[in-house]
């Protein structure tokens, strides 16, 4: 499905004009129309064209916020919400025009309850400013997608990342959210126990909705212990499929991994030439494991016994916090390696979630397709959960070749989706997955637009996003 044919959002030129002016007279210097900032806040991570807004508001309150979605409900006009636009499926895109709501103000750390293992902060500031507040607690936020994304963002997004194997995603997490609504009311959706049973689980309901049905202004998150010691390294195997079954050995093994990502012959190449690595230009695991000097270092043996059963090693690691942290920041630099394998080109980022059980197969599939298609288009992939990542690289002034990309993404989905799984592991649905939304999960769709409607009757919260047309 194109992206024409469920990203429509009629606009609201009166109201827009009249919402401009009311922004205007009331946030001053914080509320700018200028061209360049307004398609800053439009999408430009990846291919998807930008969609800029009528107008940006910086925000630094929940009461703020309050008022903006308040003359937005009144006069009909889109808000979208809106953190440091790492998305990757055109979630901050302005389809109908309106206001993008930029949290980057509201980036304080409200509280730290270091003996329940929580914190309570606003949704502007990032992962890493939060870990850098948290250091001297002996504390830290573990979910680490690779961009230094807002934890507002990360939690509109259900976002995961290299570290989710062991400490699970967003989703997992998030203890409570305070959120403002369409109507312009705030709410706060649990309080800071472990567990509840009390009424409908809103907490999760908001957690990945991308800013369609609240606007998150507070969050509670988990925290965890900074491990006493820290093992990882970079393995090297014959073929993916061998890689995958090591993954798969140490998982059933009940190895406490933390973080287990695959890198396939291609993206080596890149990583290679673009952070200096030197290792072989084959199929390799980047491992790290967290708990005690001993434990560490036993996890880390046996896991370089499991990689020999299946042809792969020599596992060279070590417990270096330099050494590490060059092998981790190549790993995260992996987008803009992927780039000099076509300078030029513009990159196609996707995502998708299988079965661990599926996942050689569904790589091997994959790497077969981007052969036969003539596409450059490494993988990496988290494969302690199943997901894998395909950045397709293409000229943007090329329509057939466009054409080739999508259509390749959209055979990636549908194969997922055929092996039990989803078309998009942690990136989300945004605009550029909304056309597989439903061949993944049939009328369930129809009961969230019944959800939207509900707490979103107007349609003003970042519309043309998650939810296809109805048919």
């Amino acid at each position: 499905m194109a992206l024409s044919d469920v990203a429509k959002v009629e606009r609201n030129e009166a109201g827009i004009a009249t919402v401009l002016g009311i922004l205007k007279q009331r946030f001053g210097e914080r509320f700018q129309t200028g061209q360049s900032l307004r398609e800053q806040h439009g999408h430009t991570t990846t291919y998807i064209p930008n969609q800029a807004p009528d107008g940006v508001v910086f925000p630094e309150s929940t009461a703020e916020v309050q008022e903006i979605v308040k003359a937005c409900a009144e006069h009909r006009v889109p808000v979208i919400a809106f953190g440091t636009g790492t998305s990757l499926e055109g979630h901050v895109n302005a389809p109908g025009g309106g206001i993008s709501l930029d949290t980057s103000r509201m980036n304080r750390v409200l509280a730290v309850n270091a003996e329940d293992l929580d914190v309570t902060i606003e949704p502007g500031i990032t992962r890493e400013d939060l870990n850098a507040y948290l250091r001297d607690t002996g504390l830290f936020f573990p979910i680490d997608p690779g961009a230094n994304a807002s934890l507002g963002g990360m939690a509109a997004t259900r976002a995961s990342g290299t570290n989710a194997v062991r400490y699970g995603t967003m989703r997992e997490n998030v203890l409570a959210l305070t959120a403002v609504m369409a109507d312009g009311r705030a709410i706060t959706t649990a309080k800071r126990a472990k567990k509840s049973s009390a009424g409908y689980d809103l907490t999760r309901l908001l957690v990945g909705s991308e800013g369609t049905l609240g606007i998150i202004t507070a969050l509670t998150l988990k925290l965890q212990g900074i491990p006493q010691a820290i093992s990882g390294g970079v393995c090297p195997f014959p073929s993916v499929e061998a890689a995958c079954q090591a993954t798969i050995a140490t998982i059933q093994m009940g190895i406490p991994v933390a973080r287990i990502e695959l890198v396939n012959a291609l993206q080596m190449r890149a990583l290679k030439n673009y952070s200096n690595l030197d290792y072989a230009e084959t199929p390799c695991l980047f491992v790290e494991f967290h708990g005690s000097d001993a434990g560490v270092a036993e996890q880390a043996e046996t896991f370089g016994e499991i990689a020999t059963e299946y042809g792969g090693g020599p596992f060279l690691w070590t417990a270096v916090a330099e050494e590490r942290a060059k092998l981790w920041k190549a790993r995260h630099d992996a987008y803009w390696a992927s780039l000099t394998l076509r300078p030029g080109a513009k990159a196609l980022s996707t995502d998708v979630c299988v079965p661990i059980s599926r996942l050689a197969e569904c790589i091997a599939e994959t790497e077969a397709d981007i052969a036969q298609s003539g596409l450059i288009a490494p993988i990496v992939g988290h494969v302690g959960d199943g997901n894998f990542h395909v950045l397709v690289l293409m000229d943007v002034n090329d329509p057939a070749e466009i054409e080739r990309a999508e259509k390749f993404v959209g055979r990636l989905n549908m194969r997922a989706i055929g092996m039990d799984g989803t078309c998009t592991g942690e990136h989300g649905i945004g605009q550029g997955k909304m056309g597989f939304l439903e061949r993944e999960l049939g009328d369930a769709v129809d009961f969230m637009r019944t959800i939207k409607t509900a707490l979103d009757p107007q349609n003003i919260l970042n519309p043309g996003k998650v939810l296809p047309a109805a048919h």
